[in-house]
């Protein structure tokens, strides 16, 4: 039969939801285009849209946005829509390209261009393995069985999913430090994105962990941003693999490192940041957490401020602001704070084998606030 390649416009069905949209995962699309892959390669038709059933057995169905049959593959493309999650690859063209594999060969995985490889260990799946996570590598044998059961067909076939652009989009993600080389991560749990849980940055911090102590590392560093990893650099030499990107997901970070332990945790951030971690907010986003200021100087005062600079603390416009006070006065806001965190984060880790000590910089990296190790 002759190639043909047919781009159509529509989107993928919806869920009853209020709110935010919620969208779908790059595992969900790759199962919905292998699945019309595959079924186009027995029939000779594409269904479109294809409707998938993911774990929690909702069933959407997707729009195809490409298409092409050869005698020996077929291929479908499906976009993927993040609904209102502000997803790195919303909008990316997941494709599935499906081909006979001789009888009692099961469902092989390749990744194509713009999907990854392992190649660290750590990770859910083997060095040299396509980067298409375990439940959606599920999601795609259980969808090639059911349509091999309904036109007689033994379901022994090669799968090679690829993103158009993955390679450019995945140096955005944590892949790279992970060992995930080449490309984007096939992704998903649930299939469904629900928008702003974060849940992919969550998911890659615990990936984080795992690479690290696969690696035998046994000093680890969460880490607010770009500045605070090359503090952390320069203070204990640590190799990347060890750095956590933990963004303002504290939290995330102790609670993982609570089950899975290490040796000693450093978490370095920004003074503002670090003092809502002391005050015991464990997400550190603007939106969901606010410097406390009533806070910061109580803490003054326990360094010995006067009720003058207490109150010039409490009143201050910023955390920097309060900072630059204390700092002026010869009181050590920012070793408190340090302390406040580090014992926070202690409280959180509730026993497990791991020490802690905190860093908190200025924006321009300097140490204003350092913890012991404890």
């Amino acid at each position: 039969m002759s190639s043909s390649t047919e781009a159509k416009g529509g989107r993928s069905a919806q869920l009853k939801h209020t709110g935010l949209r919620p969208g779908w995962t790059t595992g969900a699309c790759a199962t919905g285009a292998a699945t019309a892959a595959y079924t186009a390669l027995l029939t000779g038709d594409f269904p479109d849209p294809v409707t998938i059933t993911l774990p929690k057995g909702q069933t959407p169905a997707f729009a195809l946005a490409a298409e092409e049959l050869t005698g020996s593959s077929a291929m479908a493309g499906i976009v993927k829509d993040a609904g209102d999650d502000p997803d790195v690859t919303h909008g990316a063209l997941v494709r599935a390209t499906v081909r006979r594999l001789p009888a009692g060969s099961g469902v092989v995985f390749k990744a194509g261009p713009g999907v990854g490889t392992i190649t660290r260990p750590g990770l859910p799946l083997p060095v040299g393995e396509p980067a298409v996570n375990p439940v959606p590598r599920q999601m795609m044998r259980d969808h090639v069985a059911a349509v091999a059961r309904q036109h007689g067909d033994g379901g022994d076939v090669e799968i090679t999913v690829s993103v158009d652009n993955g390679e450019e989009i995945a140096r955005s993600t944590w892949n790279p430090r992970l060992g995930i080389v080449g490309g984007l991560s096939i992704l998903g749990t649930t299939g469904i994105v629900v928008p702003y849980s974060c849940s992919a940055w969550i998911d890659s911090i615990r990936r984080g962990v795992d690479v690290a102590r696969a690696a035998g590392r046994t000093h680890v560093a969460g880490c607010t941003g770009s500045t605070s990893e090359k503090t952390v650099v320069a203070a204990y030499g640590l190799p990347e693999d060890a750095l956590l990107d933990m963004g303002d997901f504290a939290g995330a970070v102790l609670k993982y490192v609570r089950r899975h332990p290490v040796d000693r945790l450093t978490i370095c951030g920004g003074f503002a940041k670090l003092s809502k971690l002391a005050a015991g907010h464990l997400d550190l986003h603007s939106a969901r957490s606010q410097v406390d200021k009533g806070f910061l100087a109580e803490l003054a005062r326990r360094g010995g401020a006067d009720e003058s600079l207490a109150s010039e603390v409490a009143n201050a416009n910023t955390g920097l602001a309060a900072l630059q006070s204390c700092t002026a006065a010869g009181v050590p806001l920012g070793d408190l704070v340090a302390v406040a965190a580090r014992d926070e984060a202690l409280s959180v880790l509730r026993g497990a084998p791991v020490a802690v000590d905190v860093i908190c910089i200025d924006r321009a990296g300097a140490i204003v606030g350092r913890s012991t190790v404890r």
